[in-house]
C-alpha cells in the first residue's frame, strides 16, 4: 500500500501517512490494516496525528482498531446498559474489576464473570471453547481469587440436522461435539470443576453457535487485588506464556459478522490455550496476592498488550513506558505492531514497587512460569514503546484507551399479544409430555455432564443432575462449599429464555434474571448476585439494537427490584450467520446465591411416596413462546410477565420453608410449565404422582399443565407437614396433588415414569454416540 512508508531499521515498523489522506485513502487504510474502525472513526484519528504533527506508526494504528473495536470498549452498547444496568450498587459490592466480586462472609469475598468466545468457537470450536475457559479463568485469577467452578452456557443449531449446509457454516454437531471436549480438556486438566451450564438448540443458532464461559473464585476479603497500578514509578511484570501470531487481530474478528470466508480470513485470530500453563499460574498469583508483593493484576485478554497496558495505568492517571523486545516470543520474526496486538493466550500481567520484582521473580521461577519484567508506569499520561531503545509509539492514553460510544438509531419490537393466539391442536396428553421430555432443549444433557469433571476440589455438593445414582434426573442449581472448614455453601445457576426475548425483549430480559433466580431459591440458596453475558445481533442494525435495548432494559428492571446487583458483565454483538441470519436474541444470567448451611440444601428429586405435592407462585394464561407452541405450532400469545416483588416475596416464604425442613423437594416450573417440572422430578426421584389442577384458578386445563409463567416453584411436602407449609406459604402454595406409584397420572392419562426417563434420557446420547 503507498500509503504506508517502510522505516530503515533493523526490524519490521511502517510509518502511515495519515495526515491529509482522504477519505477514500482511510478507508483503504482501515481495510488492508483490519482495524475495522468506520470512516467517521478514522476521521477522528487523522485529525489526532494532525494534532501531534506526525504521522502514525503501523503499531499505534492497529493498537486503535483493537482498543475501539466493539469487544473491547462496547461502543454501541454502552449507552444502554449506562441507562439500565450500572449503577446497581450495593455495600457487599468488594470489587467491579474484571471480575465482580462480592461478600461471602466476613473473611472472604466470592468472585463471578461471564462473558463470551462465539466467534472463535464457530471457526475453531476446541480451540475456540478451551481459549474461552483459560481467558474467564484469568479474569477471576487475576482478583486474587482461587478459581473454584466452571458455568458453561452453550447455543448450536439443531444437531440432528439432515441437510447439507452452505459454505462457511459447520455442522452443528461437530460445534458441540467440539466445544464441550474443549471445555472438558481444558476444565479437568486445570483442576477446576464445571459445575453448572445450559445447552439451547434453535435453528438461528446454526451458523453462529454461542460459547459462553463463567467462572466462580473465591478470596480472602484481606487478599483482594485491583487490576491496576498503584501509581507512577511501578514496574510492569508480563508473565505466563510466550506472545506469538495466534490471536491476532481477536476483538475485530469479534466485533464483525461472521462470513462465508471468516474461517479462511480469520483462523488467525483464534487463540490457542495451553492448560499446563495455566494450572501453576493460578497458584502462583493467589500466593501473589496472599503476601501482597503486587498493586495490580489484570488478564491479556482482548487485544493484548495493546489494551492490558493503558487500562492497567490509567486508572491512577498515569502513562507507561514499554520495552517491546523484552517479551517473550514464541518464534521469531515477529513485527511490533503484531507483538503488541497480539492475543496469545495463558499472558497475564502484574504491576509492583521496585523492591518487590526478586521476590516476585523468586515466586515465579518457583512455579516453573516465564516472567519479564517489560514496562514501567510514569506520570505522562501518554503510552509509549520503545524497540532497543529506539521509540516507536507515542500516544496519549485517554485517546488510545476511550473509544467512541455510539447512539445509533433503533426500532422497538412489538410484542405479540393475546389476541393474536392461535392454540395448536394437540395429540393426547401422554404423547405431548413425551414429546416435550424429549425436545433436546428438556432432554438430558447428560452426555455433556459426564464429560466434565464436576467433583475435583471435592467442593461439590449439590451437582448438575439430582436422584440416584446411575438414575439422576435434572437439577436447578449446583451448590459449592467454597472454604473447607465452613458448612456456608454458594449456590449458581443459568437463566435464558431465547424464545421469549426473540417474542418479546423486556420480558424475556426480564424470565432471564427470573429463571437464574428462582433456580438458586429452588435449593435454598438466597439470591446475591447476577453476572450477564449478553449475546446479540448486528447493533448497526436498528430492529437487533432495538431487541438489545428491551432486554437490557428489562433486565436492568427487574434487577433493580430484586435489589440484587450486577457487578461484572459482557456484550457479544455482531452475532449472525453468513447471508445474514441474526442468533435469537440471549441474554445469558448466572445467578449466584449464599447457601446458610450447605447440608440443608433442597434438590429436585421426589424423595418418597404419600408426600403432597404443592405448585408455588402464580400460574396464567401465558402461552407465548411456550415449548407447548414451539413443538406443536402454536402462535401469539402473551410472554409470561414477571413482577419482582411478588418473586422476592414468595421466594422469601419458600425459603423460610425451606429453612424450617417443610420442603423434602422443590423444582422451579420452565420449558413446559408444571407438567414438565413435575415428570422430570419424577424422573430423578422414580417416583409416580397422581395431579389434580383443580385448585389452581383461571387458565385452560392446558395453560394450566402447560404455561411457562414466571416465578414458579413445584415443591414436596411430607403430609404431615402440609398444614403448616400451607399456613406459612399463604396464597402462594397450591395443592396439586401427591406423589404414588410407577407412573404420571394426570385425569384418566397416564405417563409411566420409565417411558418418560427413556424420552427424557435418550435422544442427546442417540444424536452424539457413546455410552450412558
Amino acid at each position: 500500500m503507498g500509503l504506508m512508508v517502510k522505516r530503515d531499521a533493523p526490524y519490521d515498523l511502517c510509518d502511515v501517512k495519515i495526515r491529509g489522506a482522504s477519505d477514500a485513502e482511510l478507508e483503504e487504510i482501515s481495510s488492508s490494516m483490519a482495524l475495522g474502525l468506520s470512516l467517521d472513526e478514522m476521521k477522528t484519528v487523522r485529525k489526532y496525528f494532525e494534532d501531534e504533527g506526525r504521522d502514525a506508526t503501523d503499531a499505534e494504528l492497529q493498537s486503535l482498531g483493537q482498543a475501539w473495536s466493539e469487544h473491547c470498549c462496547y461502543k454501541s452498547s454502552k449507552t444502554f446498559l449506562k441507562e439500565f444496568v450500572f449503577g446497581l450498587d450495593r455495600d457487599d459490592i468488594l470489587s467491579r474489576g474484571d471480575a465482580g466480586v462480592m461478600v461471602f462472609d466476613d473473611d472472604y469475598g466470592y468472585a463471578l464473570r461471564i462473558e463470551s468466545h462465539n466467534h472463535p468457537s464457530a471457526i475453531e470450536p476446541y480451540g475456540g471453547a478451551a481459549t474461552g475457559i483459560g481467558g474467564i479463568v484469568r479474569d477471576v485469577i487475576c482478583m486474587g481469587a482461587q478459581p473454584i467452578g466452571l458455568i458453561d452456557p452453550l447455543c448450536f443449531g439443531p444437531i440432528d440436522r439432515q441437510v447439507s449446509l452452505p459454505k462457511g457454516i459447520k455442522d452443528p454437531k461437530y460445534l458441540m461435539s467440539g466445544v464441550v471436549s474443549g471445555i472438558r480438556d481444558y476444565g479437568n486438566r486445570i483442576g477446576i470443576p464445571t459445575i453448572s451450564g445450559a445447552i439451547f438448540f434453535d435453528e438461528k443458532y446454526t451458523g453462529n453457535c454461542l460459547v459462553n464461559v463463567c467462572c466462580l473464585g473465591i478470596v480472602k476479603r484481606s487478599d483482594l487485588l485491583k487490576n491496576y497500578a498503584a501509581g507512577p514509578g511501578e514496574v510492569m511484570i508480563l508473565f505466563g506464556g510466550r506472545t506469538g501470531r495466534d490471536g491476532i487481530h481477536g476483538v475485530n474478528f469479534a466485533s464483525k459478522d461472521i462470513t462465508s470466508d471468516s474461517e479462511e480470513d480469520s483462523r488467525g485470530a483464534v487463540q490457542l490455550g495451553d492448560p499446563i500453563t495455566k494450572e501453576p499460574v493460578i497458584h502462583a498469583c493467589t500466593e501473589l496476592a496472599r503476601r501482597h508483593l503486587v498493586t495490580g493484576m489484570k488478564d491479556l485478554g482482548g487485544g493484548g498488550l495493546s489494551c492490558v497496558v493503558g487500562e492497567m495505568a490509567i486508572e491512577k492517571g498515569c502513562g507507561a513506558d514499554v520495552d517491546l523486545e523484552k517479551v517473550p516470543l514464541k518464534e521469531s520474526g515477529l513485527a511490533p505492531w503484531e507483538i503488541w496486538v497480539s492475543e496469545s493466550q495463558e499472558r497475564m500481567m502484574c504491576t509492583c514497587k521496585p523492591e518487590n520484582v526478586d521476590e516476585i521473580m523468586k515466586i515465579f521461577d518457583l512455579w516453573d512460569i516465564t516472567a519479564t519484567a517489560v514496562g514501567r508506569t510514569t506520570d505522562t499520561g501518554r503510552t509509549r514503546l520503545f524497540w532497543n531503545g529506539e521509540k516507536i509509539f507515542d500516544m496519549d492514553i485517554e485517546f488510545l484507551t476511550g473509544g467512541p460510544m455510539y447512539k445509533r438509531p433503533f426500532n422497538l419490537p412489538k410484542p405479540p399479544s393475546k389476541k393474536d393466539e392461535v392454540f395448536p391442536k394437540l395429540p393426547s396428553l401422554k404423547e405431548v409430555i413425551l414429546a416435550m421430555l424429549s425436545d433436546p432443549n428438556v432432554a438430558s444433557k447428560e452426555w455433556a455432564i459426564r464429560q466434565y469433571d464436576h467433583e475435583v476440589r471435592a467442593s461439590t455438593v449439590v451437582h448438575p443432575l439430582v436422584g440416584r445414582m446411575n438414575a439422576a434426573g435434572p437439577g436447578d442449581a449446583s451448590v459449592l462449599r467454597p472454604v473447607h472448614d465452613r458448612w456456608n455453601g454458594l449456590a449458581a445457576a443459568v437463566g435464558c429464555n431465547p424464545w421469549f426475548t426473540a417474542a418479546d425483549p423486556y420480558r424475556g430480559g426480564m424470565a432471564s434474571i427470573d429463571e437464574a433466580y428462582r433456580n438458586v431459591v429452588a435449593v435454598g440458596g438466597e439470591p446475591n448476585a447476577f453476572t450477564d453475558c449478553l449475546n446479540f445481533g448486528n447493533p448497526e442494525n436498528p430492529d437487533r439494537l432495538g431487541e438489545f435495548r428491551e432486554a437490557v432494559r428489562g433486565i436492568g428492571d427487574m434487577a433493580r427490584g430484586l435489589g440484587i446487583p450486577i457487578p461484572s458483565g459482557n456484550v457479544s454483538m455482531y452475532n449472525q450467520a453468513p447471508g445474514g441470519e441474526h442468533i435469537l436474541p440471549t441474554p445469558m444470567i448466572v445467578c449466584c446465591g449464599l447457601v446458610k448451611d450447605v447440608r440443608k440444601s433442597v434438590t429436585a428429586d421426589f424423595k418418597k411416596t404419600g408426600s403432597c405435592i404443592f405448585a408455588i407462585g402464580d400460574t396464567k394464561d401465558e402461552m407465548g413462546a411456550s415449548l407447548l407452541f414451539r413443538k406443536f405450532g402454536g402462535a401469539g400469545g402473551e410472554v409470561p410477565v414477571c413482577v419482582p416483588e411478588r418473586l422476592k416475596e414468595v421466594s422469601g416464604r419458600l425459603l423460610k420453608a425451606m429453612s424450617e425442613g417443610l420442603v423434602l423437594s422443590c423444582h422451579d416450573c420452565s420449558d413446559g410449565g408444571i407438567a414438565i417440572a413435575v415428570a422430570e422430578m419424577c424422573i430423578s426421584g422414580q417416583v409416580g404422582a397422581v395431579l389434580d389442577m383443580t385448585a389452581v384458578e383461571g387458565p385452560s386445563e392446558e395453560a394450566k399443565l402447560f404455561s411457562e409463567s414466571a416465578s414458579r416453584w413445584i415443591a414436596e411436602v411430607d403430609a404431615g407437614d402440609a398444614d403448616a407449609f400451607t399456613a406459612l406459604m399463604g396464597d402462594a402454595a397450591v395443592p396439586i396433588g401427591f406423589t404414588k406409584g410407577d407412573s404420571l397420572v394426570i385425569g384418566s392419562e397416564e405417563v409411566p415414569v420409565k417411558e418418560m426417563r427413556a424420552a427424557w434420557s435418550d435422544p442427546i446420547w442417540k444424536i452424539m454416540g457413546g455410552s450412558k
